[in-house]
């Protein structure tokens, strides 16, 4: 049995931040043995990972990666069990170098990126490690990029707090305009940090989606409405629609002839009429589409000049610019969304661990 040094016990330690103890007991194990010894402590912290299999890691941080040519930009989400350990130096250093290896290496996908390579090994290796010297469960659990042309400008803004991230990129008519909008693209991806749009385009939406959101919107607006009656109190509109995608030609020109003939009954002269309609119309637009400007990001109110949707604001940049400009598509993701948190029973816990 070889002897055990001091000396070797601090390398070890040094070399992968575990306990002294862990550092003395491996090197026992290994009979001296440096890469023996670590191999035993990675392995214990993927044991130690494994018994922590069943707990919820919904905090974390995001990480963001953006080209100097803004042409390319990426995202990765690194989830923890508690808001503790995400501010921790050591899992900081595991997001920024995760985003950097999927930025590097072009991976999709959590698992594609742990079977790339880093410094000769798997990247899971060094993620596995990282995972066993913090001593919390740890995910890598998404990755998003986006990638254009030389004529699209690609940018990103990461909130303040690390738990919220965003790129977009946006096409224009040449690369010239493309380098006037990449700062443009930064102010949009913050828009969509605060205001969570969750898709690109009413478009987008699905038909059944929409309808059952209609029919649930209608009736919320209904009972407020009782109750507001109740309190003698200006009731709210209630809408016969909620996204653009419901308005087809049929319906634009159904309410265009209502207006008409509820503004002929109010004894308006047939001749000031066309004056007074593209303002109603508007009006009916604005009204029964609020499921669009919630969640559709084009449709959205544009942050910085609420007077333009973010669809116009960006066009309208594009034409500062001396050309032409479109979002043709964003990512967003926030830390722990879609995750089920366990509620805690801290006394529940207690008597399990007497037991």
């Amino acid at each position: 049995m070889a002897e055990i040094s001091a000396a070797m016990v601090k390398e070890l330690r040094q070399a992968t931040d575990a306990p002294m103890m862990d550092c003395k007991k491996a090197l026992t194990e290994s009979n001296g043995d440096m890469d023996k010894a670590k191999e035993w402590l990675r392995e214990r912290g993927i044991a130690q990972a494994a018994k922590k299999a069943d707990r919820v890691a919904a905090e974390g941080s995001i990480g963001l990666k953006i080209s100097p040519d803004f042409k390319r930009a990426t995202l990765v989400e690194v989830n923890s069990e508690t808001d503790f350990v995400a501010k921790n130096e050591g899992f900081q250093k595991l997001v920024a170098t995760s985003v950097e290896q999927a930025y590097n290496t072009e991976a999709d996908t959590a698992e594609a990126l742990r079977q790339t390579e880093l410094d000769g090994q798997a990247f899971s290796v060094y993620f596995d490690e990282a995972v066993a010297k913090i001593g919390e469960k740890i995910e890598l659990r998404r990755i998003a990029a986006l990638s254009g042309a030389e004529n699209v400008a690609v940018n990103g803004y990461l909130h303040s707090n690390g738990r919220i991230g965003v790129i977009v990129a946006i096409e224009c008519d040449s690369a010239k305009t493309a380098d006037a909008l990449a700062p443009v693209a930064k102010q949009v991806a913050m828009h969509a940090s605060a205001m969570k749009p969750s898709t690109l385009s009413y478009k987008d939406f699905d038909a059944d989606f929409v309808e059952a959101e209609t029919k649930g919107r209608i009736e919320a607006i209904k009972k407020e409405n009782e109750e507001l009656a109740r309190l003698k109190k200006p009731l709210k509109n209630v809408p016969e629609y909620i996204s653009m995608a419901q308005l087809t030609d049929d319906v634009m020109a159904a309410a265009e002839a209502k207006i008409k003939e509820e503004l002929l009954a109010e004894g308006k002269p047939e001749k000031i009429i066309p004056n007074i309609l593209p303002g109603k119309m508007a009006r009916f637009i604005e009204d029964n589409t609020t499921l669009d400007k919630e969640q559709a990001l084009l449709d959205q109110n544009y942050v910085l000049d609420d007077k333009k949707t973010v669809a116009e604001a960006v066009a309208d940049a594009g034409k500062a610019a001396g050309g032409t400009a479109e979002i043709v598509a964003f990512v967003r993701l926030e830390v722990g969304e879609g995750i089920e948190k366990k509620a805690d029973d801290f006394a529940a816990e207690v008597a399990a661990q007497m037991a």
